[in-house]
């Protein structure tokens, strides 16, 4: 199979909120009260945990039916703490992002422990947004400055 390419695009509706599209789907980002915006959606850090336990659920039952488990339910929940003074410049000492994970997987099946030992090695191995959030992954920015004007 070739490569896959995945976009988004869309436009700032205010200082703190994007309106997107990723593919026909309309995608609202903005921040808490606490963090300037009029809390309208998820901000973009509860995006990444959301897409990542996506990503987790789909590998999941994707390798699951693989190894021929059976899984009666499964539930994912991720959490991750961020200081915020790295964004809003008051210090440099941490990192912008998360500064860990926690990710809280319970998963009712009737596989014995060896075999869901097996399944989460390989949902770990396997998971695109696992993969991006574990290993830096190369950016390329172009900007585009509208209407500037160097004279």
């Amino acid at each position: 199979m070739s490569t896959l390419n995945f976009a988004v695009t869309g436009n700032s509706a205010t200082q703190t909120k994007y309106e997107g599209y990723a593919r026909h789907f309309k995608i609202t980002v903005d921040e808490p009260h606490a963090l300037g915006g009029n809390d309208d959606a998820p901000n973009p850090v509860e995006y990444i945990l959301t897409g990542y336990a996506g990503c987790l659920n789909v590998v999941v039952n994707l390798v699951a039916k693989e190894l021929d488990i059976k899984i009666n339910s499964l539930k994912i929940e991720i959490s991750g703490d961020i200081d915020p003074a790295r964004l809003l410049g008051t210090s440099f000492n941490n990192r912008a992002g998360f500064l860990s994970l926690k990710v809280d997987i319970d998963l009712d099946s009737d596989a014995d422990e060896e075999t869901k030992t097996l399944l989460f090695k390989q949902v770990k191995e396997r998971c695109p947004v696992n993969d991006n959030l574990s290993n830096p992954t190369p950016i390329e920015y172009n900007i585009f400055a509208t209407n500037l004007n160097l004279n």
